[in-house]
């Protein structure tokens, strides 16, 4: 078998929509991305958070299986983007695609740790049994699967922080509603 068809990559989608946390988070914190994902595949249909899960209602959240199609992203047009590769062996790849199993098997146990966002911006890490936020949930299913990207534990890790990630490969950076176009174009 050929090196190429060794080598797999997982996608982390950087997104700041016009939701009011979403405002909150960017206004007290300058990050241009305030949340963060991981799909399993390029195109962002198997894509994976700690979010709401009713578009209405903030404070119902916990895992979800995101569309860029849909919920948030369908109502906020203007929602800005960041894609980044993860380039990774196909052993490193299945484990990431176990790691997100074991969330996707009981997903109703799994809830948002709202106390540990929020005091992650005073750099404390609050890390609960079953509850994360949407970057302590990606950091956490990397490190499910042996990769260690930041020097620190999953509940101080921030969007930011993959931004700057220099082990990570911009591929895209834009409006979420330009990206599957920008796919189809082959740029």
């Amino acid at each position: 078998m050929g090196k190429k068809k060794d080598k797999k990559s997982v996608y982390i989608l950087l997104t700041r929509t016009e939701t009011v946390p979403s405002r909150v988070i960017h206004f007290f914190k300058r990050m241009p991305y305030v949340h963060v994902s991981i799909a399993l595949d390029e195109e962002l249909d198997e894509l994976y958070s700690f979010a709401r899960k009713k578009i209405r209602n903030p404070f119902r959240c916990g895992f979800i299986d995101e569309d860029i199609n849909s919920g948030i992203f369908a109502r906020d047009t203007e929602t800005k983007c960041q894609v980044l590769r993860l380039k990774l062996t196909e052993r490193q790849y299945q484990d990431v695609k176990r790691s997100i199993e074991v969330f996707k098997s009981d997903r109703e146990k799994y809830k948002y740790n709202f106390l540990g966002v929020f005091l992650i911006y005073f750099h404390i890490s609050f890390e609960r049994k079953y509850k994360y936020f949407c970057s302590e949930f990606v950091d956490k299913v990397l490190k499910m699967s042996g990769i260690d990207l930041f020097d620190k534990s999953s509940g101080r890790v921030i969007p930011d922080d993959f931004r700057k990630c220099d082990k990570l490969e911009k591929t895209f950076e834009g409006k979420l509603t330009s990206y599957r176009d920008f796919l189809r174009s082959g740029v």
